[in-house]
């Protein structure tokens, strides 16, 4: 759909959810219950402006000047460039006989007050205006269709002088005393929400309702308050992001585990690593990193469960130097804790990676992790699919580690099974033989073509990862119940190093 020229919101995210900005010269309403970010947002709407040297006023009924120069100072900016129209003194302007305070604002006649925001509009000539909030004209009104005919004048007084208007609403009060005819009145509708889990921050998401005569991206996305402004991930869309790559293997430096795997992992295909704890999974993961990196390869390591510096540690014994190749910047590790970042966060930070950094292999230890940082688990599987869609597009080869619960006995697959959107499926199992524990590995599937249908052990010592000869002397290893029926030469012990 053609538009008219788009004004910055001053937020990269909000920009790339409304294709460029807001459509200029036009009234919009700014709605969310209070801590929603309503306030740090329209700030940042004016920020943009002053940077772009349009003159810019804050109209404001609700809060001090010194309350917004409080949220203004937290993120390390200033209200300079920002003409600011403070009705909490309004008595000093409707004169001595008048006294009345915005605090006390039923008080104060509607068109009175309408007026002085007119003559200050008509005095400064701005660009772009913010009204904070329509609570305080609501109460001034007293009634709705008093209020809503003010509304109305007001939009009527902007539109012919090519104003960009944000009007903040807070959603105080019952549904029933809000008047829902704003959505038709304005140009475009912008819902910020907070909602509390049951354990961890706050979490918040913005919806673009509605945006007349322009497209944007719809549905829910998440965001955070941060210093330095609100910042927007949003909502990924796989079927937007396709490049065209060589869909090659990608080697381990292993001989015998690329041979397991028909060769190696398909480039731009997703690989899921499953089994139970300490089988090895994420070792494996870094095998594939370690030797990417060495090839020159950007790769983004997402840990959700270990720590990073016992996981670099435990690299290190084993021959990959991965610090050396976070040094190089090839490398990026990043701790995500669960209980902070939004999914709309992670998969945003991963599409920054990817679009920005040029990232080859992406490792996500572990699902159970990023399960946790879902508030409704029934939409995971949609954006991991998501997720997974835009990264094989993109030409990026994914390694996802997926624990199961239990150890050696009966496994489940855990709290999340994703196997069916995986393009290959590595399995790691336990068994006992002579008396001993050891580890076995078999390609469960592998989209990209073919793959050994053996079951190999697999050894993990300070050599790194070794891949043994197939277990052709054992049956019932996957089921966790193994019976031997040959010799043990194919076992891999330490003096075969």
């Amino acid at each position: 759909m053609h538009s008219s020229a788009r004004c910055s919101t001053g937020n990269a995210g909000l920009d790339t959810v409304l294709h460029g900005g807001l459509p200029a010269s036009h009234i919009y309403l700014l709605e969310g219950q209070p801590g929603s970010g309503k306030t740090t947002l329209a700030l940042q709407f004016l920020q943009e402006g002053v940077r772009l040297g349009e003159r810019c006023l804050y109209i404001t009924l609700s809060e001090t000047a010194q309350e917004l120069a409080d949220v203004a100072t937290s993120h390390h900016w200033d209200l300079q460039g920002i003409d600011l129209f403070e009705l909490s003194s309004v008595e000093d302007l409707l004169g001595d006989e008048r006294s009345q305070s915005v605090l006390h604002s039923w008080e104060v006649e509607l068109g009175e007050t309408i007026a002085l925001i007119k003559q200050q509009i008509e005095r400064i000539g701005p660009r772009r205006v913010v009204f904070d909030s329509l609570s305080e004209l609501r109460l001034l009104a007293q009634d709705p269709l008093r209020y809503r005919r003010q509304v109305l004048a007001l939009k009527q007084f902007f539109s012919p002088r090519n104003i960009t208007v944000l009007l903040i609403d807070d959603l105080t009060g019952n549904h029933a005393d809000r008047d829902t005819h704003l959505h038709s009145l304005c140009h475009g509708v912008i819902s910020l929400e907070r909602f509390t889990l049951e354990f961890g921050a706050a979490r918040r998401r913005l919806q673009v309702r509605k945006l007349r005569g322009a497209t944007f991206i719809a549905g829910y996305h998440d965001l955070s308050i941060r210093k330095g402004g609100l910042e927007v991930y949003p909502r990924l869309i796989a079927a937007e992001h396709h490049i065209t790559f060589s869909d090659n293997l990608v080697p381990s430096g292993i001989a015998q585990l690329d041979a397991l795997i028909g060769g190696g992992v398909l480039r731009g295909t997703s690989t899921l690593l499953t089994g139970p704890a300490g089988t090895g999974k994420t070792t494996l993961a870094l095998q594939y990193v370690a030797a990417a990196c060495a090839r020159g390869e950007r790769c983004y390591l997402y840990e959700f469960d270990e720590r990073i510096g016992t996981l670099l540690s435990r690299a290190e014994n084993m021959g990959m130097p991965l610090t050396r190749y976070i040094e190089e910047g090839l490398l990026d590790v990043m701790q995500v804790d669960p209980a902070e970042m939004s999914p709309g966060e992670f998969a945003w930070s991963v599409f920054k990676a990817v679009q920005d950094k040029g990232c080859k292999i992406v490792v996500i230890d572990s699902l159970n992790g990023y399960l946790t940082a879902m508030p409704q688990e029934k939409h995971l599987l949609l954006q991991m699919h998501e997720l997974l869609a835009f990264l094989n597009q993109s030409g990026v080869t994914t390694f996802l580690i997926n624990p199961m619960l239990g150890l050696v006995s009966s496994i489940d697959v855990g709290q999340l099974n994703v196997s069916y959107i995986a393009d290959t499926v590595v399995l790691f199992r336990y068994f006992e033989a002579e008396g001993r524990i050891r580890k076995a590995l078999s390609v469960i599937k592998n989209r990209g073509g073919r793959h050994e249908e053996t079951i190999r052990e697999v050894r993990i010592d300070r050599q790194g990862l070794r891949v043994g000869e197939p277990l052709t002397n054992f049956r019932g290893v996957l089921t966790g119940t193994p019976e031997f029926v040959g010799n043990l030469r194919p076992l891999m012990e330490g003096r075969d190093a």
